[in-house]
């Protein structure tokens, strides 16, 4: 099993299993090895990507830029790659997974 945050040298991988067209933008918590994310976005001509994007970027405190899809543009579970400083990024993600 993948690890939900690893620290890289310039920030941090994350994986998200993506919930579209919830009734709010919201981090529910940990599901498997992924942290589970709902968006208003639907799914479709990558809406929840750019929404999904604007919110990770949101949560971290960085610009959408910092922001990178690495894996799962057409899927629910996706890897992002989050630039900053990695312990800083690391520690915001744990606290991400600990929300409910």
């Amino acid at each position: 099993m993948a690890e939900i945050v690893s620290q890289t040298a310039d920030g941090i991988r994350l994986g998200v299993r993506l919930q579209p067209r919830a009734s709010r933008n919201k981090v529910v918590g940990v599901m498997g090895d992924r942290l589970k994310v709902q968006l208003t976005a639907p799914p479709v001509e990558g809406a929840a990507n750019a929404a999904c994007q604007a919110f990770l970027a949101e949560c971290f405190g960085v610009s959408k830029g910092a922001v990178r899809l690495l894996s799962g543009e057409k899927s629910r579970e996706k890897l992002w790659e989050i630039v900053g400083d990695p312990v800083r990024l690391a520690e915001i993600a744990r606290s991400l997974m600990a929300a409910d």
